[in-house]
């Protein structure tokens, strides 16, 4: 299990990664089919090894993982069956940003669970220091996403 779980971070922090790249790529117009690529390969492939934990009931973890899983299917449909053509381009943008939110939200979760001088602050992730983490996270990617939505109505500059 020990392994399973690094080959899990692992995917999770390349996903990010990756997605801060792609992030990047929306705002200055320079998209890289490369580094798309390999930020939806590693965002499935983390959610979908999430499901490969022992788990006795449906968590707030699996919820996160499938809305995150179909989001990413909506995304990989607009890069490879419709080509970004037309308004698939923003469904591109919105889904990939939000994907990368998913992933960035549950670091979030596993840091405030983890790392201890953060778990002090909020045990029970119930407490004001990890609402605050998770509410300035959800702002910077509302705000990044909707200048990335903006600068998707231009054309990008595609790198291969």
């Amino acid at each position: 299990m020990a392994t399973f779980t690094a080959i899990h971070v692992v995917l999770s922090l390349i996903g990010i990664a990756t997605g801060l790249v792609v992030l990047f790529g929306f705002l200055t117009r320079r998209w890289s089919n490369l580094w798309n690529g390999v930020f939806l390969v590693t965002t499935a492939l983390t959610s979908a090894t999430g499901f490969a934990f022992p788990f006795e009931h449906l968590l707030p973890s699996h919820i996160i993982g499938a809305v995150s899983l179909a989001i990413l299917a909506l995304a990989a449909v607009a890069m490879y069956a419709r080509h970004l053509v037309g308004g698939w381009k923003r469904t591109y943008v919105v889904s990939a940003v939000i994907a990368l939110y998913f992933n960035v939200f549950v670091l979030v979760v596993q840091a405030f669970l983890k790392v201890p001088a953060l778990h002090t602050l909020a045990p029970t992730q119930a407490e004001p220091p990890f609402a605050i983490a998770q509410i300035a996270v959800l702002l910077m990617f509302a705000a990044a996403g909707v200048a990335a939505f903006i600068q998707s109505k231009q054309r990008p500059s595609v790198a291969a």
